[in-house]
């Protein structure tokens, strides 16, 4: 797809993820705003999948899961708008009985969730289950999983990290999502994790980096590579280095933005900085 209507799609996604939260007056807009292009980059020209019908299995198919659930927003606009289902069930965000939980959810059976997440820290393991399973029957196909990096705290991301070398489980490519932010501040103030980069290189991983995830033609740029160097017997990382908020220059930067809805006339404001492209829902 051409550069220009992947920028489209990640404005119009900025905007469903803004109106999405104001209409539930719940979510995570901080994150989910920052991790756009890569969501965007992820569906429409990296990974090969097929929306319609959806397989829970995925046999034969790129798999995606999203560790840190409380992104959501950003989740179900791309599905959205890649062809899992109708982008107007957006709108239900949030809402009692929705298929589109805080959460993603399994239960509800929307097309494109293969695992309940948001309890931090469990979606590498996962990730590394369903890498495994392809290795043992013969799919080459690739896993991709994205954590967020105040997630790193949690002790079972680096169980995983130790696993995935050690066994060399080398059809994954997980990201880490580094904006320096989390709910209570940033990250260095809250649980300083050191160079990350060197840490999983220490584990056994091969690392890229991507400097700006803001930029769309560095993350598909660098998400190619990383799938040319899989299948070499190290599993890959992506350390991403993305802005909290961005797109919306008052979220910009702040870890309060991590969790909290805009009113309404931060909606208008914000609404007024992410032109219309492709048609809100």
């Amino acid at each position: 797809m051409e550069t220009e209507n992947l920028k489209n799609i990640c404005t119009q996604t900025r905007r469903d993820i803004v109106r999405m939260v104001h209409g539930a007056q719940s979510g995570h807009p901080g994150g989910s705003l920052g991790c756009v292009e890569f969501m965007v980059a992820l569906y429409n020209q990296i990974m090969y999948h097929q929306p319609k019908p959806f397989d829970m299995n995925g046999i034969g198919q790129d798999l995606f899961f999203l560790s840190n659930g409380h992104i959501s927003p950003v989740w179900y606009s791309v599905l959205a708008r890649s062809g899992y289902f109708d982008v107007a069930e957006l709108a239900t965000f949030r809402f009692i009985n929705t298929r589109l939980q805080g959460h993603p959810t399994t239960h509800e059976h929307l097309p494109g969730v293969r695992v309940a997440s948001g309890s931090l820290g469990q979606g590498l393991s996962v990730a590394l289950g369903a890498a495994q399973s392809k290795k043992l029957n013969g799919d080459d196909k690739l896993v991709y999983v994205l954590m967020g990096d105040g997630e790193l705290g949690e002790g079972q991301v680096w169980e995983a990290a130790i696993y995935a070398a050690a066994k060399k489980v080398d059809n994954i490519i997980a990201t880490v999502d580094l904006n320096g932010q989390q709910i209570d501040g940033a990250t260095d103030e809250v649980l300083p994790l050191g160079n990350i980069a060197l840490k999983f290189e220490a584990f056994g991983w091969q690392v890229l980096t991507i400097k700006n995830g803001g930029d769309i033609a560095e993350v598909i740029q660098v998400l190619e590579k990383a799938k040319l160097q899989c299948n070499q017997g190290k599993p890959i990382a992506i350390m991403m280095h993305t802005v909290m908020g961005n797109g919306v220059d008052f979220m910009m930067h702040s870890h309060k933005w991590h969790g909290i809805a805009p009113n309404d006339a931060q909606l208008e404001q914000a609404l007024q900085q992410l032109p219309e492209t492709i048609g809100d829902y």
